[in-house]
């Protein structure tokens, strides 16, 4: 197996172009433990470590450019009030060690359909920005997963940053699993309001053979909230409206059965996790008391 590091973004584009089979590392806590168990033997490994840019972000404007290698902890601690839905998912991590190393970049670039990153991008508006020595490109985040661990980049493209909507509302993530932390989701929800434009969106994570939005339930409670007043007067939400926005979260699914659960588990987990998210925005929202609860 080779080792390519190279020293720059440059020299790592043109690393990738000479040899599009080679697999990007930054915190490799999923290629290393692919290649540790033989899951995995790549000709090459493409490390990306010296490329402090990888490392950073920007707040400027409406949205977070953050690069691909900032690691989980980082945005726990440093843009919780820019981010707060993928701060929430990001405390669901793994260990300690492992949110140190760990990056939304590589989170995208695995496409597992449990990675816990993907419904708090869904939800709050995220874009991916792939490059290569052709240009860039940006790839809205819902058209990222094309199927099983499987994305959109080229064979030559390197994930450089991810463009992420600023909040502008409460946002919630939430996932089932027999631990909070240290275990593969056997669902998971997220939840964004954006007050400006009036509209809601969501993610669904580890139900589907992709990460999706719940687009039917988003565009119900998106009516509702407008057409009964609820942006002016603030109140409570009917149980009815809650109760119908988890049925139709719960239809969005596509789940399999496996060792983690059930697909009529996923199904009927994912709609209490849609009302119980939708309460906490809403309370965030008109009280503006925060509820950084992950379940």
């Amino acid at each position: 197996m080779d080792f390519l590091r190279p020293a720059g973004w440059a020299e790592a584009l043109a690393a990738k172009a000479e040899h599009p089979t080679a697999v990007p590392i930054a915190g490799g806590t999923d290629v290393m433990v692919e290649i540790n168990f033989d899951h995995r033997r790549p000709d090459r490994l493409l490390d990306l470590n010296r490329i402090g840019e990888l490392y950073t972000w920007e707040t400027d404007g409406p949205e977070v450019r953050l690069g691909a290698a900032v690691p989980y902890t980082r945005i726990m601690h440093e843009l919780r009030s820019e981010l707060p839905g993928l701060a929430l998912a990001a405390h669901t991590v793994g260990s300690p060690q492992i949110r140190n190393r760990g990056s939304v970049g590589g989170n995208l670039g695995a496409a597992s359909p449990a990675g816990d990153c993907h419904p708090a991008l869904l939800a709050a508006g995220a874009t991916v920005e792939a490059e290569s020595v052709r240009g860039t490109r940006l790839i809205p985040v819902e058209e990222f997963y094309t199927g099983v661990k499987r994305n959109a980049l080229a064979p030559d493209e390197l994930i450089r940053a991810i463009r992420i909507q600023r909040a502008t509302g409460p946002q919630q993530f939430a996932k089932v699993g027999t631990r909070n932390a240290m275990v593969i989701a056997v669902c998971a929800f997220a939840m964004a309001l954006h007050p400006g434009e009036r509209t809601v969106r969501t993610g669904i994570g580890s139900a589907a053979p992709t990460p999706v939005r719940a687009r039917t339930a988003e565009d119900f409670l998106t009516a509702e909230l407008r057409d009964g007043g609820y942006w002016e007067s603030g109140r409570p939400l009917e149980p009815s409206l809650a109760a119908e926005f988890g049925r139709l979260a719960a239809g969005a699914c596509n789940p399999i059965d496996d060792v983690r659960g059930s697909a009529a588990y996923r199904r009927h987990a994912v709609g209490v996790l849609a009302r119980r998210t939708l309460a906490w925005v809403w309370a965030e929202h008109t009280t503006g008391e925060e509820n950084h609860r992950c379940a």
